[in-house]
């Protein structure tokens, strides 16, 4: 189990951005998307300014974000790499029974996926996440590449919108 002080601020830029672009989705009434807190368990509380110093993650949490874009609910996480390469261990196996059990409700399951090294968003639809999964859970490569990625999926900044990936969503639907 990590500690909110090492791990806490891990993919807060990334975060930032779409939680900007978020905020400029529910504005236009295009969508209202939250992002869900991670439930932490205080060890440590600082009496004099009641912070908390030291906090373990108190349960698994589900996907960052959760909500709806008119009308179809949708959840997604946040990833980053610096590398071409982006690890499966990075999505754990509770975040793609969520997701997968999201998708069997007629939900939209993705990843936004940031390289860094390249300054590139991509979306992930769950299709490409559970064949990547399965694979590597099957004794393939338990990775994917930049270069396995759909560049069709490539999300743009676009209207005012950091990380406008609601241009990427709606191909996704199109391809349902």
């Amino acid at each position: 189990m990590g500690t909110w002080n090492s791990r806490g601020l891990r993919g807060s830029a990334l975060e930032d951005f779409i939680n900007l672009s978020n905020e400029k989705y529910h504005a236009s009434g295009l969508g209202l998307i939250q992002k869900i807190p991670t439930p932490i368990k205080p060890i440590h509380i600082d009496k004099e300014t009641r912070h908390i110093t030291l906090a373990y993650f108190d349960q698994k949490s589900t996907v960052d974000y959760i909500g709806v874009v008119q009308g179809i609910p949708v959840c997604f996480d946040a990833k980053e790499t610096a590398v071409d390469t982006f690890p499966l261990q990075n999505i754990h196996p509770h975040q793609i029974k969520f997701m997968s059990d999201f998708e069997k409700q007629q939900g939209i399951a993705f990843i936004i996926l940031y390289f860094s090294s390249r300054d590139e968003f991509y979306y992930i639809p769950f299709c490409d996440i559970i064949y990547f999964w399965d694979r590597g859970q099957n004794g393939g490569r338990k990775s994917f590449t930049y270069d396995e990625v759909d560049k069709n999926y490539r999300i743009h900044s676009s209207k005012g919108v950091l990380v406008h990936y609601l241009e990427t969503l709606q191909r996704d639907i199109m391809s349902r």
